[in-house]
């Protein structure tokens, strides 16, 4: 009962979450409701027995990849001023929010504790007396493997696009010349220097 209750309860996050990323006017709003999501989406991986997945959902996404949406975002023009003038009005949603997450963490362990939901069987079978990181891995490498390159190939792609689309020239900014750098040799760019005791260091 108790793991039924706590699938809808983080599906029903998730979706209002995500939701509310996207519908967010304040990129700042839209960040802290990816991490709310991040985090549901976590609690359900933890009830279907994917504690490794969960694990990276809070430590990557959560920890390193929305921190610096976050910081990304603190470097647009917004005004702070308008914001610290809200936080008493949504201090209480604030709480509220807390509040409601640290439910959802006892709500989670309890659901865990009493066996989970008996998903993995269905999507992909394994064998229980394997860990959970050997038979992802298994998996990847055998099963999925061309879904695996494939998402690899498509975060490489996201990557360039990236470059592509950030890169621009600035006037009196020298640029870097690549070709030269990798062609440049160990003693053209280094020299070994004897000096004697006390001597001090030549400019």
């Amino acid at each position: 009962m108790i793991q039924a209750f706590a699938f809808y309860l983080f599906a029903i996050v998730v979706l209002l979450s995500g939701a509310m990323t996207i519908s967010s006017r304040n990129p700042v709003h839209s960040v802290l409701w990816l991490i709310l999501a991040f985090f549901n989406a976590a609690g359900l991986m933890v009830l279907v027995g994917a504690e490794f997945i969960a694990m990276l959902l809070v430590i990557v996404y959560v920890g390193a990849v929305a921190v610096l949406f976050l910081f990304v975002v603190m470097m647009l023009d917004i005004d702070f001023a308008e914001m610290r003038a809200g936080f008493v009005r949504y201090a209480a949603l604030g709480l509220a929010l807390a509040v409601a997450l640290v439910c959802e963490i006892f709500i989670g362990i309890g659901a865990w504790s009493a066996g989970g939901i008996d998903l993995a069987r269905r999507a992909a079978p394994v064998d229980p007396a394997i860990p959970n990181i050997q038979a992802i891995g298994n998996l990847l490498y055998t099963r999925y493997l061309f879904v695996f390159e494939g998402a690899g190939l498509v975060l490489l792609v996201a990557m360039i696009g990236a470059i592509v689309l950030t890169h621009r020239e600035r006037k009196g900014v020298r640029g870097q010349n690549i070709a030269r750098q990798v062609a440049r040799r160990p003693e053209e760019a280094t020299r070994n220097m004897r000096p004697e005791v006390g001597q001090g260091v030549q400019l």
